[in-house]
Parts: C-alpha cells; sequence; structure tokens
C-alpha cells in the first residue's frame, strides 16, 4: 500500500510502499478516507513529542476517518505501531474507533477531532468545568484556540476570555463566542496589568496553548488578583510559545492557583476517545467552525515543511 513513511530520524515524511497491514484478534483493518496534519502529529514524526516510540520505518498520524470491511464510518486514533492514520490502510484495536455521525463529512470530522480534544479534555476531563464559569484561553488564534473558545461555550461557561499575538484574528473570536479579547503585548509589565482585572472579577478556568512569558505574566497576575482560598485552574496543554518558564515559588505558595497538563497520559486512552466522541457529536448541533486544505497524500513531502494548522490541512489518500 502507499503511504508516508518517515524512513530516517529527523527527516519529513516520503510518499512509498509500505507493506499492508494483517488482521489481528480484537483489532480492526480500516481503509483510510482522511487524516489530519496536527502538531502532535507533526511532533512525533520527528521523534520529539514525549509519547514517541521511536521505531523506524513507520507511518505518519495518530488519528484519522476511514471505513471498516462492513463499510460503516469511523473516527479511529492511535493506531497499532508501525502504522499509522497517514496512509490507504491501518490497523487499530476495536475499542479505539467510534462511529461518525451522519451528518458530519469525513474531512471535517478528520480535522476537528485533534483540536477540538485538547480543550474538551481540558474542560471537561482535567479542570472539570461547571456551567457558568468562565474560562480564559490562553493563545486562542490558533486552529485549537480558537475551538477552544466555541468548546467553552458549548459546555456553559458564562464568560469566554481570549489571548493572542494576531490582532486582526483576535478580534475575529468576538463572532465565535469570546466575550473579552487581550492581545498579547510584548512590554511584560503592561501585560501583567492587563491581566489583573480580569482576575480580579473572576476567573474559573484557564487554558494555556502558550507557556512561556505570556504565562509567567499571567500566573503572577493571578496570584496578585485572584480571591484568597478561591481555587483557578490552570490547565497546560500546549508550549508554543517555548519548553519552560520561570516562575516564583511565592506564586503558588500565596494562591489557591491548581497547575495542571492535559494531554497524552494525563487522560486515559479509553477517556480520550469519549472525548474525541463528545467532540464529533457536538460538532454539528454546535454549529463547530474550522478551516481545512485538501491535500492528495501522495503530495506529503512537498506540503509537510511549510503546512500550518490554520487552516488544517487535511491528507486524502
Amino acid at each position: 500500500m502507499k503511504a508516508a513513511l518517515i524512513m530516517q530520524a529527523g527527516q519529513g515524511p516520503v510518499y512509498s510502499d509500505f507493506p499492508a497491514p494483517e488482521f489481528a484478534e480484537g483489532e480492526n483493518l480500516i481503509s483510510v478516507t482522511a487524516a489530519a496534519l496536527s502538531p502532535v502529529t507533526r511532533s512525533r514524526a520527528s521523534g520529539t513529542h514525549y509519547s514517541s516510540s521511536g521505531q523506524i520505518p513507520f507511518v505518519v498520524g495518530i488519528d484519522g476517518v476511514g471505513r471498516l470491511a462492513d463499510g460503516r464510518r469511523v473516527y479511529f486514533m492511535l493506531p497499532t505501531a508501525p502504522f499509522g492514520s497517514m496512509a490507504e490502510q491501518t490497523r487499530i484495536k476495536a475499542s479505539q474507533c467510534i462511529a461518525l455521525p451522519a451528518d458530519l463529512d469525513d474531512v471535517t470530522a478528520a480535522a476537528i477531532a485533534n483540536p477540538g480534544m485538547s480543550s474538551w479534555a481540558a474542560l471537561r476531563e482535567r479542570a472539570q468545568l461547571q456551567v457558568g464559569e468562565t474560562v480564559l484561553i490562553n493563545g486562542a488564534t490558533g486552529t485549537s484556540g480558537r475551538l477552544a473558545v466555541q468548546i467553552a461555550r458549548y459546555l456553559g461557561a458564562k464568560k469566554v476570555i481570549a489571548t493572542g499575538r494576531n490582532i486582526e484574528a483576535l478580534q475575529s473570536l468576538t463572532f465565535l463566542g469570546a466575550d473579552l479579547t487581550i492581545p498579547l503585548v510584548e512590554d511584560g509589565e503592561a501585560l501583567e496589568k492587563a491581566f489583573l482585572e480580569p482576575f480580579h472579577e473572576g476567573i474559573d478556568v484557564v487554558l494555556d496553548y502558550l507557556w512561556g512569558s505570556s504565562m509567567e505574566h499571567m500566573l503572577i497576575a493571578a496570584a496578585r488578583a485572584g480571591k484568597a482560598g478561591v481555587p483557578i485552574r490552570f490547565v497546560q496543554i500546549g508550549t508554543v510559545s517555548a519548553q519552560s518558564i520561570s516562575l516564583p515559588g511565592a506564586v503558588l505558595r500565596s494562591s489557591a492557583i491548581q497547575l495542571m497538563g492535559s494531554g497524552i497520559g494525563s487522560v486515559p486512552a479509553d477517556r480520550l476517545l469519549k472525548v474525541a466522541e463528545g467532540v464529533l457529536q457536538a460538532a454539528i448541533p454546535g454549529k463547530f467552525e474550522i478551516a481545512t486544505t485538501r491535500v492528495p497524500l501522495a503530495k506529503v513531502a512537498d506540503v509537510w515543511p511549510t503546512a500550518t494548522s490554520q487552516p488544517r490541512t487535511v491528507f486524502l489518500p
């Protein structure tokens, strides 16, 4: 079969032949129809993600959409290594497949599942969001952040606050459900001041896609302005800005901040599948918006180096 393969560590995928998967007890063989390029897919392909197996060669892709032997459409995640989703076929545990809503097309399902899961898991599984709470999304102008605004509102947030560097993209979030937007300015002191009033008014949950400087100032502002003894649940999801931060210990000692992460490992695989099911079932009634670009899988080597997450690139085998 044809597939997107990593042949050498540190190199991008190539479109080549790979042995087709064979049936194994308790697993499904899937004819893949769509697979999206997500940041976690890219980092696992490069071997830099903490969940990378290090096995070479392997087929790229952690999730996708396809059809079972009987024709049923399914979303699937975490195929059995060395198989991945960016191939004509893949092999996966039967328990890691879920049926797709009839009115959700393959490309949208493939594109929306992974970025939607990031905020759905963070809000439901980690922060345990309650209806009527206020949510701040740090780094809301990317695909995952834009979906996070929509999902937070869908799950019952009373107020949604969004931050980002791209002013035009940030302003557009008001049409997706953001009540307040905060530009991430370069001046750290000015940024910290901008965070003080929202935390003084009350923020219950923070979803962070950036880490780095903005989170340093946000945590300090939350400790200064948050009400004594009232928890603020910070959920760390991505590290777009930096891999680490510098944080005074007094920030945590002087506040009720609860700092946690959300990702593969912090949420069990069976719960992640439930999260994906929630996103996919809500996509149409929630009117979730996501921009996509369809690309033949045969062009993976050409597109891979420059493809961005917005619009989300979806490969078609």
